[in-house]
């Protein structure tokens, strides 16, 4: 079963919020509710959630991850 809800966590503020991950889409950019900071994936992570999140993306965790998630 894939998770689907993620508890995203900002390196700047820390501030952590719950967000739910698309199953088909990678998430590049994000917006902390907390600070305001944009948030991007780090190097070698296909998306925001597979770098900041409590739980990676959802093609990720289904081993069935389409060609931009390969490098996690």
């Amino acid at each position: 079963m894939v998770e689907r809800r993620s508890i995203l966590t900002c390196p700047i503020c820390s501030h952590r919020s719950v967000e739910t991950m698309p199953v088909d889409a990678c998430v590049w950019f994000y917006e902390c509710r907390g600070c305001g900071a944009t948030l991007k994936p780090k190097d070698g992570d296909c998306c925001v959630f597979c770098s900041y999140g409590s739980v990676p993306c959802p093609p990720v965790q289904d081993r069935n991850a389409p060609p931009c998630c390969h490098a996690t």
